[in-house]
């Protein structure tokens, strides 16, 4: 049987996941985020969660570096969001609202939820890293979740 990497990516693209903006500072006080789809939880004691970056982002630099990050889950009406900070972009937080958390990570405005945590360990991948951190602090708000599903997003509908 000869692999299908395309098949392959298809067959993923069937599962339909959250899409969250992930932010960190840079070494400089800089902010930097990046849309994040492989994102899930890890455990509740201790409360961990894991998400997964590919090598050759700018993310991916500024994780291996940053000692705190916070998973901001977009909702539904995000989708712009999402693509902004999907892109290649010099200043993606030009015109975007946030405020501080705790751990001083980027928190973007009128989320769906947001994650903040203390960078705990790295594994690696393939092409990705994992990255895993401990919560120290979440908050969430009503409303519907942003999804991505077969290479495009999508609104829940309940």
């Amino acid at each position: 049987m000869v692999f299908d990497p395309a098949a392959f990516r298809s067959v993923l693209g069937r599962f339909a996941s959250g899409v969250t903006v992930v932010t960190a500072r840079d070494a400089a006080g800089t902010d930097h985020g990046m849309t994040v789809s492989s994102f899930c939880s890890l455990s509740l004691d201790p409360p961990l969660v894991l998400l997964c970056v590919e090598h050759s982002t700018e993310m991916h630099g500024v994780l291996h570096e940053a000692s705190a990050f916070a998973v901001n889950v977009l909702s539904g009406d995000q989708e712009a969001l999402a693509r902004r900070f999907a892109e290649v972009m010099p200043d993606r937080f030009d015109g975007v609202g946030f405020s501080r958390g705790v751990t001083g990570t980027a928190l973007l405005a009128d989320v769906l939820a947001t994650i903040e945590c203390e960078q705990r360990q790295r594994y690696p991948g393939g092409d990705h890293t994992i990255f895993t951190g401990e919560v120290v602090a979440s908050s969430s708000s009503a409303g519907r979740p942003l999804l991505y599903y077969r290479g495009g997003y999508a609104q829940l509908e309940r």
